[in-house]
Order: C-alpha cells, then sequence, then structure tokens
C-alpha cells in the first residue's frame, strides 16, 4: 500500500505542522490531547476507563507503566510468483531474513520498532536477480529534562515498485523497477511551562533519499518524469501562549515556523518563514472558537539542467536524472509574501474526543485545515486529516513519519516482508498523529508541489483479533520555473486515491492467522503519461513448531492497470520457517 494518498504525513495535519502557522498547542480546552500528546503509550486512555487522573496533561514523556518487548528472529523463506497476465513467467527465490520488532517505554522514554533486512536468492530457468531488501520503520522519544526536553527521531525504509509517471505501486518490490525509499529525522523538542505560559516548541533535521533503477512505462516510448534522488529539510517551531482563564478570559499566543528543504535535483529549494498571533475564545465548557492572523514568506526556486552544446539537449546521467548546471542563478518558481489568516472551531466533549477544523487565507487562495480525532476504547481509535501546504516529496515524507505514533506494531506483507505503510497504533487510541504514510509515499516525482488532502485510519486491538482500515485522498499541484526543463510539470495536478486494511487473529493456542488488502488509484495531470491503478490482497496462516519457532504458509496476488499498456496480474506462495530469540 503505498500510494500516497496523502497523509497526514507531509502536510500539517490539523495545524499542527511546522510549516504551517495553524492552531497553536497551547490554545485548547482544559482536556488537553484525546488520549495524552503525541508520543504517549496510551496508558493515558486505559486511566482514563479506570477514572485515574489525567496523565496526558503533561504531553510526552508523562510517567507510564515501564514496558520492554524486544524479539529479534532469523528467518528461510521460498517464495514462488506466478504471472497470470499479459504472460505465464514464473519466478522463484529463496531469502534468508533478520529482523526485530520492539516496543519500549518507561517515565522518560518511549520507542517503537519493526526493521527488517533480507537477502534474496534468485534461481531457475527465469532467474530473480540477487538483491538486498531493507525494509522498516523505528519511532522514539527520550526525555532529557524530565516532561520538559526531549529528543526525537525516526527512520523508515520501504521498497516498491516506480512507474514512468512517479506513481508507486506495491508488491511490485523485485527486478529492475524495484524502488528503495529512505528516510530519517532526528531534533529536540520543548513543552514545558513558565507560570501561566505554555511554551512548545521542536526542531528537526530530516534526510531522505531515493533510488530507482528502472521505472516501467506507463504508455509506450513514454519518457520517465524526473523522479526524487536525494535532499535535507529543516523544521522549526516555537509557540508560547496562555489557556482560557489563564489568566485571561481568553488565551493568546504567538509563535513562529521555519521549514527549508532541499532537494538535489536540479537544487529545487522551498523556504518557508512564518510568525502569527492567535488567541482562543471559549463559548461553552467543551467548544471554542479560534483562529489567528500572520505574515509568511514562501519561496520555491530551483537551477537549470546542463544542457549539451552539441545535441542541445539536457544532459543526463548514469542514474536517468538530469544533471544540475551549477553555473547558471537560480530560478524562481513560485512566491508569496503577506497577511495570513485562518479561523475556526475546537471541540472536546471529552477526553476521548476532539475535533478542530479551520478555514483561512493562505498561499494566495483560500485553505482548509483540520482533524478529528476519536478514542471509543484503550483498543481502538479514529483519526481523521485535512492538509494544505507546499512542500516536496522530502519534506512531506519527513512531516508524515513524525506524525507516526512510537508505540506501534508493523503489518508486515508475509509474502515480500516489507512492512506496509500503515501501522497498527491502538496504544495511542485518539492521539492526533496519523498512522499510515501512504499519502507521502504516492508519487517519487521530484518537483516540489502544493498538497491537499485528506486521510483517516481506524484501529482495533485485541489479544484475539486486531484489525483496521486506512483510505485518503491526495492532490499534488507541481511547482516549476518556467523556460527550465520542469517547466512541463507547473501547474499539472495528480491526484491520488487510496485504501488499505487488514485484519490478524489467533486460530488457536498454536496457531493464527493474518490478511492484508489495497488498492490505488492514481491520476496523472499528464495526458502522455497515463494513469495507473493498483490492486492486492494477502493471506497467512502461522503454526508454532516448537518454543519459539514458527512456520508461516502465505499465499497472495498483486494486479497492475495502465491506461496504454495490458494489465497485469501475478499470484505468489510463500513457505517459511521463523526462530525468535
Amino acid at each position: 500500500m503505498k500510494s500516497h494518498l496523502l497523509s497526514r504525513v507531509a502536510a500539517l495535519a490539523a495545524g499542527l505542522a511546522l510549516a504551517v502557522p495553524g492552531v497553536a498547542h497551547a490554545q485548547t480546552l482544559p482536556y488537553g490531547d484525546v488520549a495524552g500528546s503525541a508520543g504517549g503509550s496510551g496508558d493515558d486512555a486505559a486511566a482514563d476507563e479506570d477514572g485515574g487522573d489525567d496523565a496526558g496533561q503533561d504531553g510526552v514523556g508523562a510517567p507510564r507503566t515501564r514496558k520492554v518487548h524486544f524479539t529479534p528472529y532469523i528467518e528461510a523463506q521460498q517464495v514462488v510468483t506466478a504471472e497470470l497476465s499479459p504472460g505465464s513467467d514464473t519466478l522463484t527465490y529463496s531469502a534468508l531474513a533478520v529482523g526485530a520488532d520492539a516496543n519500549l517505554s518507561g517515565r522518560n522514554f518511549d520507542a517503537g520498532m519493526a526493521v527488517r533486512y533480507e537477502r534474496r536468492f534468485g534461481w531457475g530457468s527465469n532467474r530473480v536477480p540477487d538483491s538486498d531488501v531493507i525494509s522498516g520503520m523505528a519511532r522514539a522519544s527520550v526525555g532529557i529534562v524530565p516532561r520538559s526536553v526531549f529528543i526525537e527521531g525516526g527512520v523508515m525504509a520501504a521498497r516498491m515498485g516506480a512507474e514512468n509517471n512517479g506513481s508507486t505501486i506495491a508488491g511490485q518490490d523485485f527486478g529492475d523497477s524495484a524502488t528503495q525509499v529512505y528516510a530519517a529525522y532526528i531534533g529536540p523538542s520543548v513543552k514545558t511551562q513558565a507560570g501561566d505560559v505554555t511554551i512548545e516548541g521542536h526542531y528537526r533535521f530530516g534526510y531522505n533519499k531515493v533510488t530507482t533503477p528502472h521505472v516501467v512505462p506507463v504508455a509506450p516510448g513514454q519518457g520517465a518524469v524526473d523522479r526524487y534522488s536525494d535532499g535535507t529539510v529543516h523544521a522549526a517551531q516555537l509557540h508560547m501562549g496562555t489557556h482560557p482563564g489563564e489568566p485571561l478570559p481568553v488565551g493568546v499566543g504567538i509563535g513562529a515556523g521555519w521549514l527549508h528543504e532541499d532537494t538535489s535535483n536540479l537544487d529545487q529549494r522551498v523556504d518557508d518563514k512564518n510568525v502569527r498571533a492567535d488567541v482562543t475564545l471559549p463559548v461553552s465548557s467543551d467548544l471554542a472558537l479560534v483562529g489567528g492572523v500572520g505574515y509568511e514568506s514562501v519561496k520555491v526556486s530551483h537551477r537549470d539542467a546542463l544542457i549539451d552544446p552539441v545535441t542541445g539537449l539536457p544532459v543526463i546521467d548514469s542514474r536517468g536524472q538530469y544533471v544540475t548546471d551549477k553555473s547558471q542563478p537560480r530560478r524562481i518558481a513560485y512566491e508569496s509574501e503577506g497577511l495570513i489568516w485562518d479561523a475556526g472551531v475546537l471541540w472536546r466533549p471529552s477526553k476521548r474526543t476532539a475535533l478542530e477544523a479551520h478555514v483561512g487565507r493562505r498561499y494566495g487562495s483560500t485553505t482548509y485545515f483540520g482533524s478529528f480525532a476519536y478514542a471509543p476504547s484503550m483498543r481502538s481509535s479514529l483519526n481523521i486529516s485535512v492538509y494544505d501546504n507546499v512542500t516536496g516529496f522530502g519534506g512531506m515524507l519527513n512531516k508524515s513519519l513524525a506524525d507516526l505514533p512510537t508505540d506501534f506494531e508493523g503489518i508486515r506483507n508475509p509474502l515480500s516482508g516489507g512492512l506496509s505503510t500503515c501501522v497498527a497504533a491502538v496504544a495511542e487510541a485518539g492521539t492526533s498523529g496519523g498512522t499510515c504514510l501512504n499519502g507521502a509515499l504516492a508519487s517519487v516525482r521530484s518537483s516540489v508541489f502544493r498538497g491537499r488532502g485528506v486521510m483517516a485510519s481506524f484501529n482495533v486491538g485485541g489479544n484475539a483479533l486486531q484489525y483496521g482500515i486506512g483510505a485518503g485522498y491526495d492532490r499534488r499541484k507541481f511547482i516549476a520555473a518556467p523556460g527550465t526543463v520542469l517547466a512541463a510539470a507547473n501547474g499539472l495536478i495528480d491526484e491520488n486515491y487510496w485504501v488499505a486494511a487488514y485484519l490478524n487473529g489467533r486460530i488457536d493456542r498454536n496457531s493464527s492467522f493474518g490478511t492484508n488488502v489495497y488498492a490505488s488509484w492514481y491520476q496523472s495531470g499528464d495526458a502522455l503519461a497515463g494513469d495507473t491503478s493498483s490492486i492486492g490482497a494477502s493471506a497467512a496462516y502461522y503454526r508454532t513448531l516448537a518454543r519459539n519457532l514458527t512456520a508461516t504458509l502465505a499465499v497472495g496476488v498483486n494486479g497492475v492497470n495502465r491506461d496504454q499498456l495490458e494489465d497485469y496480474w501475478s499470484a505468489s506462495a510463500l513457505a517459511g520457517v521463523r526462530l525468535s530469540f
């Protein structure tokens, strides 16, 4: 499930985004976050059910019960993949893998991890090339000063196929079109109190990299769009404010934000600076009107490609990417400077429910953003986010990664071993963070874009049964300077719709099952690039053979549709064993 249907991941979901001068954290009703601030373990929700104290009021790093779950493992597998359409090739490979799943929490730390390295060995007449596959996610928050200063970080690796329109396809994780995505970020955050004033802020440094050896054409003879290579992200935010009634009848606050993103492709750059003031006006005990006004300066720029003096064509390197002409000045692709504002409502009828909805003016047009979080129980959570921002692929991916909870369970495809781009995060029921990266990963096109979208996820956890579903819509309007090789992308609009779901459960004391389904629809604004859609499903049976030794049988099917090419369908089967430690 890879599509990007725009997750709240790179987008300033609900005004909590760095680049968006949205709703200030301090401008809230007395309940605090639905079940504790992002980064909590979910113990707050349990305390609510038992009538306990509001542990979530202390935010990230609030006291919680110590928990240590760390399970390293090794695996051996045999996989067969049969092409059903348009051909009939059969591919076979063996795989050896090592990995670890972990959930760690204590008084001043919280961490979740699901990582895996796999070595594949092809054999048979249609030999799959030997390859290395890295997949997984990890998130951590460590308190440096208890309940005040933290170091937060995250890493992720994913593998999928890439189309020449920039879209990505889940289930196509081997062969020449296999694309590897890496992302990481780290930085300090602070949340403290100075009298009646709440002070919150953070700084994050991120790095992102994509390797795309080859891409699958979606139309005969159609060249590939420029794909993201690598880049860095600097994101910072600081806000100071008071709650209503402490000491004024209304809450007031001031804040500032900065986003600086550099992409190696043609030296593309996004620089966004903003300052703002905001106010919270209580209407009742659970409802408030919120609004803010400020000033923002956004600039998008890049260089042109080096031109071959003989052919007059852009120079392409060995990776299939444009060579940047460093001798030429940077070109302005987009610039917006001036007044920004937003107004909305904040509704928090309980510690388990929170709604924020905003409308305003930004980027020279109307903007909408907000979020809804609902935790019906300590084992279930519903999160919806709406976003609008200007960013590149790396900025969106880093933001989405930072929005993931630290206490999660990875959902893996039993056939590929790859980690799903959605995670099970019932331990953080009701927090404002998202649980999917689909939106951010929908396309690996290098061009900067204005991204708008919505993402929703629902998760239910339990000892016997766990299930969840995520869905979203992502709209990217690309930005490029006229007169450059990227000019053809300027103003193009790509849209992506996606849905993914999982159902896992126990059959008896020694056996269990797992299922996954996904579907995505990518509509390119470039008629020549064409549209793509994909669908897939897998099911696995797990049987305990001995202490720490588990056997796996799995089957799956994947399909891809391209406008001007034949549909592609494949079926796979796997048999393997896992030894856990």
